[in-house]
């Protein structure tokens, strides 16, 4: 059902009369909260009511006044000269019974503003929580593509790609050397990721003869989301190679699991 079918519905109606049960009395209080016309019919049922609760309030008189008292007070102690009354007008009447009503009807909207004042402040600091946190994870993302953009396009870098061997066919990596600074980084997005308990070991090798010289490991490689690693100086390396190996290194490389080598 739309909004004014809703609204035609007579559920308001009874919801302001308090003749709906919890469930049905939340819904209401829901839809108002999402349909600015539901909540706008609501204020103008309340202040419909207002007015024939002034239009048809009863006139007590002084002696019903008193009688009332009575029951309630018990008799007065001292008995005091009664004065007569001065009879009230239908006006007086009718303003005390509508300012009741006003009180009445203004103290329950109000409560349901406050509600939904807390309820919309709330909301709004959860969302800046929200986009804080995304805020910072993507300035986090863009300095690491900054970092990696400046390593990738830095002229004084040797690039030395390393291809898949017999091992792992399709794994490549990729070695920025920048012979000046001695710094080296490897680009590891090619390799598959290790099994648990291995870790991929990089090492520097000499030629001839051979001999290979470890220069770091790729730690924490399902963690990064570039896979962009920085290794040891390499001193005067001919060639490197990367190999899977037990965790936490091994001190000569297990040629049987070299995945990628190239030659400087």
């Amino acid at each position: 059902m739309n909004t004014k079918e809703y609204i035609e519905s007579g559920i308001l109606e009874l919801y302001v009369y308090g003749k709906l049960n919890e469930t049905e009395a939340e819904e209401v209080s829901q839809k108002a909260l999402e349909y600015p016309e539901i909540k706008s019919e609501i204020i103008e049922i309340e202040k419909a009511m207002v007015y024939l609760s002034g239009s048809i309030a009863p006139r007590l008189s002084g002696k019903n006044y008193e009688a009332i008292k009575k029951q309630i007070f018990g008799e007065p102690e001292e008995k005091v000269i009664p004065l007569t009354p001065k009879p009230k007008t239908n006006f007086l009447s009718y303003v005390g019974w509508a300012a009741a009503a006003i009180f009445l009807f203004g103290g329950i909207y109000l409560f349901q503003l406050n509600e939904t004042s807390q309820q919309t402040i709330v909301g709004l600091e959860t969302e800046k929580e929200k986009l804080d946190t995304e805020f910072k994870s993507l300035q986090l993302k863009n300095s690491e593509n900054e970092e990696m953009l400046a390593l990738i396009r830095d002229p004084k870098n040797t690039i030395i790609p390393l291809a898949g061997q017999e091992v792992s066919p399709n794994s490549f990596a990729k070695v920025y050397w920048n012979q000046e600074t001695q710094s080296v980084y490897i680009d590891g997005a090619g390799l598959p990721e290790p099994p648990e308990g291995y870790v991929y070991q990089v090492w520097a090798l000499k030629l001839n003869p051979l001999t290979p010289t470890s220069i770091g490991l790729l730690d924490n490689f399902k963690g990064q989301s570039k896979r962009i690693f920085e290794v040891e100086n390499v001193g005067d390396a001919e060639a490197f190679g990367i190999t899977l190996e037990p965790a936490g290194g091994s001190a000569s490389p297990t040629l049987e699991q070299l995945y990628t080598l190239g030659k400087v």
